[in-house]
């Protein structure tokens, strides 16, 4: 194999490589002599097919793939031998006459394209000067958490006697629907549950039962809607003779004991205690989140190195997609906002070579620093996304273990925490006590650029994927720009 360097403009890079032909019909022939003992022919006994035979027949489909899989280990080959480490895959192009190259008859030379992982100078992190807001929980915060709890289960009594159901009351109904006079088909129910104001029932029912008292016998006629499931029924007017036997008005859940155990708790102190952690927790990943964020901002601004163009156009692309599709939600385009669209291009640009810019680094600091991920980690996390899907688990497995990408997209995480705690380690962390509120306001409200996690897979000997988050909001901004930006954040 030789390999010649052809171009070096900045960043990018070209290779060519070239293979002799004899070393391809040396690969050929040792393919077809493992495949004589499998491959069986008439006329032949098994293992005894001639080499020569086997070339005629299957001379080109063999070298068709051992020309596949010399590009792929060459190249690997041609890299190591040049000490390069590409940025992205590399662009391969066949030169010559590929036909010739089947035949035998010609050298396979072939052209690389790429462009490298630019030499970054990492900053004294020891200088780096991070804050870290914290905030802790009070009692009342977990009497307003479990407040909440108890808001979300929601409790019926029953009312006095003779007293009329309302808007949010709690019915329980027989009923009997019917078309003219004919009774149709799953229109009928006994002890139904209804709840005036839910809309589970078609338009105008609830509304017909307000008033009615347990005991009461109500006609209540509605029409069902055109495009009702039922053909049969879409577009009819019907009657449904109903029958109230109760009616129930919201109470207040008492926070006891018994209200524990809707929840699994033997007791309520059991209960305070799993949500007062639940709550720590929270703060804690907030608190995480403004120093992470905190320390990109620093990273960034201590940073500076050129960029591989092509990764830029590709975070540019995605970023610049899905400010289309909301536009498009809204059935607006960059006409209807209030800046020119180059502006909001040449904005959204600088997004991406942020997120390039401390995607590679956070990369590199892994790699020369050598953080990596344990395959118990990996399994802790497939196990903590396979509990996200009860009763799927099984598929969800298959599916990881399936797709080495999805796998790499699980590690990306693990990796990027694993070098945000390396450097807080060594910068200068400090920490600023803020309210509750401080600690959970919306960072799109902030003035500046954030990014939240930034990590590339860059193809050069990690396996982390492309979470990649970045926050652009100003006051001034369209809503819609806003939210294409806040939504290219927060991609997993």
């Amino acid at each position: 194999m030789q390999v010649t360097v052809t171009s070096t403009d900045g960043l990018k890079r070209e290779l060519q490589v070239a293979v002799p032909a004899k070393d391809l019909e040396a690969r050929v022939s040792a393919k077809l002599d493992e495949l004589k003992n499998t491959i069986r022919l008439k006329g032949f006994r098994p293992g005894k097919v001639p080499v020569a035979h086997l070339k005629k027949t299957y001379g080109k489909q063999v070298m068709s793939e051992v020309i596949q899989d010399t590009v792929g280990t060459s190249s690997q080959e041609a890299l190591e031998e040049q000490s390069l480490r590409p940025a992205q895959q590399p662009t391969i192009d066949i030169e010559g006459e590929i036909d010739q190259v089947l035949d035998g008859k010609a050298d396979l030379t072939y052209k690389m394209s790429f462009e490298i992982i630019p030499d970054i100078e990492f900053a004294d992190f020891s200088k780096l000067e991070i804050e870290r807001l914290v905030s802790e929980p009070t009692d009342a915060d977990i009497d307003e958490a479990m407040q909440r709890l108890a808001d979300n289960q929601q409790n019926f009594a029953p009312k006095a006697e003779g007293e009329a159901a309302d808007e949010g009351d709690l019915l329980t109904i027989d009923f009997v629907g019917k078309i003219g006079d004919e009774v149709f088909e799953g229109g009928s129910a006994e002890d139904a549950k209804l709840e005036i104001g839910s809309g589970r029932f078609i338009p105008g029912f609830e509304e017909q039962l307000k008033g009615a008292k347990a005991g009461d016998k109500v006609a209540v006629n509605v029409t069902f809607p055109a495009d009702y499931g039922a053909e049969n029924l879409a577009g009819k007017d019907a009657t449904f003779d109903v029958t109230v036997k109760a009616v129930e008005a919201p109470a207040p859940v008492e926070i006891d004991d018994e209200f524990a155990k809707r929840f699994g708790f033997d007791e309520l102190a059991k209960l305070r205690e799993a949500l007062t952690t639940q709550i720590n927790s929270d703060y804690e990943r907030m608190s995480r989140m403004h120093m992470k964020r905190s320390m990109l901002d620093a990273l960034d601004a201590a940073h500076s190195f050129e960029l591989p163009p092509s990764m830029v156009e590709q975070e540019f692309n995605q970023i610049w997609s899905q400010f289309e599709q909301e536009m498009q939600s809204q059935n607006k385009t960059a006409a209807d906002l209030d800046e020119p669209e180059e502006d909001i291009k040449a904005e959204y640009r600088k997004i991406a070579e942020r997120r390039v810019r401390l995607g590679l680094l956070l990369a590199e600091v892994g790699e020369k620093n050598k953080i990596t991920v344990a395959e118990q980690e990996i399994s802790q996390a497939l196990a903590e996304r396979a509990r996200q899907f009860p009763g799927q688990e099984r598929m969800v497995y298959e599916f990881y273990q399936k797709n080495p990408q999805a796998i790499a997209e699980l590690r990306a995480p693990i990796f990027e925490d694993k070098v945000v705690d390396f450097i807080a380690e060594l910068a200068k962390v400090t920490d600023k006590t803020v309210t509750r509120d401080e600690l959970f306001a919306d960072p799109d409200a902030e003035e500046h650029v954030h990014d939240e996690n930034c990590d590339h897979d860059h193809d050069h000997g990690h396996d982390h994927g492309d979470k990649k988050t970045a926050k652009k909001a100003t006051a001034k901004k369209p809503a819609a720009k806003k939210a294409a930006a806040k939504k290219a954040d927060k991609e997993d």
